[in-house]
């Protein structure tokens, strides 16, 4: 009849709850995927975990619509590793379901081997088991990677951050986020209207120092119809289009200071006018801001208001350069790689002399400047294998040493020695969290061979 539960299905169903309660007692929930990487069971403990309603919302979906498309997408980390047989634990991964927030959460998956004979669902072909993210980082040692809204890191500044965010998911604070160029700050102010209460409103977006200077204001506020030469009809500012949403102001260091004065009257009244008009309107958008100016000295300059400084700055997140936190490199440059590849239908992997060069490069354009490189290596490569030559020539090539410090290099004091070969093993033993054996892998050497080299060069932790 229809509705019926088909025979052998009944038992089959029924492990799976049991394996479930055991995982359950455990702090654990289990998620189920089928060939198609599509949620066939999700354990009740996953509402435990996440919220009410959790494992119902996530049967039906995709595992990339679940825990992000970086990871379970069609070209995927997780997705290409279970595909081939492999197992990972404790990455870090969103968590995302309809009308529920976003959650930091731990997982390891594995293919499921089905033995002649077990009752286990034969539709059921990976099994993902989730964690609260605070214990990931305690039993790896952060080894394994963390997806997070866009952003991926294993660095424990980096993964602060993250849990920052998931703090500030209540909040309608303020926020300034400060960061060399390159470093992803706009991909942090997405991730923190993502974890928001204002998720489903509106992201605006605006550069104000790639605007001129005397369009900024109707950019920002709006106009209407007379108000200067040009303005033919009335015009919605981005404070309006973001509505209740968030508006993100990047290089908010270059913003003029007669339109700093106008920012402070909406942080501080919450209201505006538009060009031409002497009608108050109302700001509801959340504002996050960014720059990579020193604003301190700005302030102290006179360039930048003190007062509209520290309203910015309720919530300050500094985002590190990439040469201050060398353990994301090769994470970050394996799954840019990925995404590159992506889009010219390729999948090229890393020689051990391809990373031993990025990790060595001091990275001044940050984040940036390594998919930049990638994709100068991709279209170079003849191969589906990258390797040091393919890389722009400034990282490709080992570093002139002179007196202990790099040759022209803005950051040639951060250099590990005078020895290139020395260098090149502390940068790869600090971004493995000096784990000899996956730093080891890293340079395609074998660990009786780096405690060799270590010996020689004398590097201790």
């Amino acid at each position: 009849m229809e509705g019926e539960v088909p025979a052998a299905a009944a038992p089959a169903a029924s492990l799976l709850e049991e394996i479930s309660a055991v995982f359950g007692s455990l702090g654990r929930a289990l998620i189920c995927l089928d060939q198609s990487f599509q949620v066939l069971h999700a354990s009740r403990s996953l509402d435990r975990l996440v919220a009410a309603g959790a494992a119902e919302r996530a049967i039906g979906r995709s595992a990339g619509q679940l825990l992000g498309e970086g990871l379970f997408g069609r070209d995927g980390t997780l997705r290409g590793a279970l595909r081939a047989g492999e197992r990972r634990e404790g990455w870090g991964a969103t968590l995302e379901l309809p009308g529920l927030r976003p959650r930091l959460v731990s997982i390891s998956c594995a293919p499921l081997r089905h033995e002649p004979g077990a009752r286990c669902d034969p539709r059921v072909a990976y099994l993902v088991v989730v964690r609260a993210s605070g214990e990931a980082n305690e039993s790896t040692g952060a080894s394994a990677p963390t997806l997070f809204s866009g952003l991926l890191a294993r660095s424990p500044a980096m993964l602060k951050i993250f849990e920052l965010i998931e703090h500030l998911a209540e909040s309608d604070a303020t926020v300034l986020v400060t960061g060399e160029s390159g470093t992803g700050k706009e991909l942090i102010a997405r991730a923190i209207h993502l974890h928001s209460r204002r998720r489903s409103e509106r992201f605006v977006a605006v550069n104000c120092g790639a605007i001129p200077e005397q369009l900024l204001e109707s950019e920002l506020f709006g106009h209407v119809k007379g108000a200067f030469t040009g303005a033919v009809r009335d015009r919605e500012g981005r404070f309006q289009l973001a509505g209740a949403g968030t508006l993100f102001l990047d290089e908010i260091g270059d913003l003029p200071l007669q339109l700093q004065v106008k920012l402070l009257r909406v942080l501080q009244e919450r209201t505006f006018e538009r060009v031409g008009e002497s009608v108050s309107r109302r700001s509801e958008a959340r504002i996050i801001a960014a720059t990579n100016a020193d604003l301190r000295r700005a302030c102290l300059e006179g360039t930048f208001r003190e007062d509209l400084f520290y309203r910015l700055r309720v919530v300050p997140i500094e985002v590190p350069p990439l040469r201050e936190r060398r353990e994301d490199v090769e994470p970050l440059a394996r799954h840019l790689l990925e995404r590159v590849g992506a889009r010219y239908d390729r999948a090229l992997r890393l020689a051990p002399d391809a990373v031993r060069a990025l990790l060595r490069y001091s990275w001044p354009g940050n984040v940036r400047e390594l998919e930049n490189a990638l994709e100068f290596a991709l279209a170079v490569c003849r191969g589906q294998t990258i390797h040091s030559q393919d890389l722009p020539p400034e990282i490709a090539e080992p570093p002139a040493v002179s007196g202990g410090a790099e040759a022209g290099r803005p950051d040639a004091a951060a250099a590990p020695g005078p020895d290139p070969e020395a260098a090149t093993l502390r940068a790869a033993l600090d971004a493995h969290g000096w784990r000899r054996a996956e730093a080891a892998r890293a340079l395609g050497i074998s660990r009786t061979t780096l405690w060799r080299r270590m010996r020689e060069h004398r590097l201790v932790p």
